[in-house]
């Protein structure tokens, strides 16, 4: 009998919704204050989780949502990245 695996469940920072930690984008800032894109997930750092999505990014940098969470300030070319990331997933 095959047993139903769990599926892990992530809050977008922008939005609020919850959604499959495959569908989300981590992003991590590191120890010395870096911030990157995590797109496997396994960075060590404090992380915050953004929907594969062009409005919720739009709307986290509007709300400069990710620079309260992250509790660092967060350059324009990371949400420059994070929509071209975005948009080659979609490809």
């Amino acid at each position: 009998m095959a047993t139903k695996r769990k599926i892990p469940l992530r809050k977008c920072i922008a939005t609020g919704e919850m959604k499959p930690k495959k569908e989300m984008i981590r992003i991590v800032r590191s120890k010395d204050g870096e911030v990157s894109i995590d797109p496997n997930g396994k960075k060590s750092g404090r992380g915050a989780y953004l929907s594969k999505d062009k409005d919720a990014i739009l709307l986290a940098k509007k709300k400069n949502i990710l620079a309260s969470h992250l509790e660092v300030a967060i350059d324009d070319s990371i949400y420059d990245e994070l929509i071209r990331f975005v948009e080659r997933e979609n490809l």
